[in-house]
């Protein structure tokens, strides 16, 4: 016995047609199987069709969480704070270490050295009194 092949007919779907079965699917008056098995058409085109011309229904991102890598990332992160922590720690010691330092050394020369040396250094443009002035006329 001979077996027959039947091919399925090409059908071409209108731009309108497309747009009011996707708007028919925005309303959820029609789901994607209901639709695809009235229309004979496959999900794959249905969802072509909404992330072409639905206003609202747009394709999504994919985000792939795994059981254990948040958790982890998360520890990570807790792990760099606390180190960060410890490095802010030591640098404000030091500075509590520098300021008790210039307080001793200022008992020990009777001036405070904070106060004499430690403002902005002058940048070297402003005449001074008593200067004189290399300008020729």
């Amino acid at each position: 016995m001979e077996k027959k092949i039947q091919l399925r007919t090409r059908r071409y779907f209108s731009d309108e047609l497309r747009r009011e079965i996707v708007k028919k699917i925005e309303r959820k008056d029609l789901t994607i199987s209901g639709a695809s098995r009235e229309y004979e058409v496959s999900d794959t085109s249905l969802y072509r069709w909404i992330y072409r011309y639905s206003l609202h229904l747009k394709k999504g991102i994919r985000l792939v969480m795994e059981k254990n890598s948040h958790g982890e990332q998360i520890k990570l992160l807790k792990d760099r704070l606390a180190a960060m922590e410890q490095v802010v720690g030591q640098k404000q010691m030091e500075i509590d270490i520098l300021n008790k330092m210039l307080e001793f050394g200022s008992e020990d020369v009777g001036f405070d050295i904070k106060k004499k040396f430690g403002g902005k250094s002058s940048s070297g443009t402003k005449t001074t009194k008593g200067s004189t002035s290399t300008k020729q006329k």
